[in-house]
């Protein structure tokens, strides 16, 4: 799998515009009176969209390349992914701030005792 900032971007600008087409499209069949299995499965599609948005722009800040983190932009001569420990050694958690909002990120520094990152060969 891989990405660009080019493909993460036009993703970014896509998913509001698909967002706001399925609330404005949605159908949910049943009524208030019974548990509505349909309401809640709209309602997780709906959280699917926060979630796409979320992995592009997670993506989209991570000038790396670290194995699931494939960016084009960010690989060796050989095509293997070049890692950047240096600037990306934290465990990231975003805090939502509403839609359209960009989210916050929050970073908690990673410290390797016994097993120390390493350039890796995929092939």
């Amino acid at each position: 799998m891989a990405r660009n900032a080019t493909g993460l971007k036009v993703a970014l600008s896509k998913i509001p515009e698909l967002r706001e087409q399925y609330w404005r499209d949605v159908k949910v069949l049943g009524t208030g009176e019974e548990l509505n299995q349909s309401l809640e499965k709209a309602g997780r599609v709906a959280d699917f969209f926060e979630l796409a948005e979320l992995l592009c722009l997670d993506a989209l800040e991570r000038n790396e390349s670290c194995g699931g983190h494939f960016r084009e932009e960010y690989q060796t001569p050989e095509g293997e992914a070049a890692r950047d420990d240096e600037h990306y050694s934290y465990a990231a958690a975003w805090e939502f701030q509403g839609v359209g909002k960009r989210p916050v990120l929050h970073k908690e520094p990673l410290a390797f005792e016994y097993v120390h990152p390493s350039q890796r060969s995929y092939k």
